[in-house]
């Protein structure tokens, strides 16, 4: 399974990564992290639907995604 991790300290909110993303495998947390944005997180149970595909990454103006492709995602 692939899926992606925005770390919410970088995360702005801005949105491009959900745009972007071909699977809507990312959305608003509802969360807001230290600076007071709204930050993205990676969808619950999505694992299944990301490819893998990094458009995500690609598109992030403050670097906060990091994509895994084909790892096993480990609960906390």
């Amino acid at each position: 399974m692939s899926y992606s991790v925005v770390n919410p300290k970088y995360c702005k909110g801005c949105l491009r990564c959900v745009g972007v993303c071909p699977k809507k495998c990312l959305a608003l947390s509802g969360s807001t992290n230290s600076a007071g944005y709204d930050y993205v997180e990676f969808k619950k149970g999505a694992e299944s639907d990301c490819t893998g595909c990094a458009v995500c990454r690609l598109v992030c103006p403050d670097v906060a995604i990091t994509v895994y492709k084909n790892e096993t995602v480990e609960s906390a």
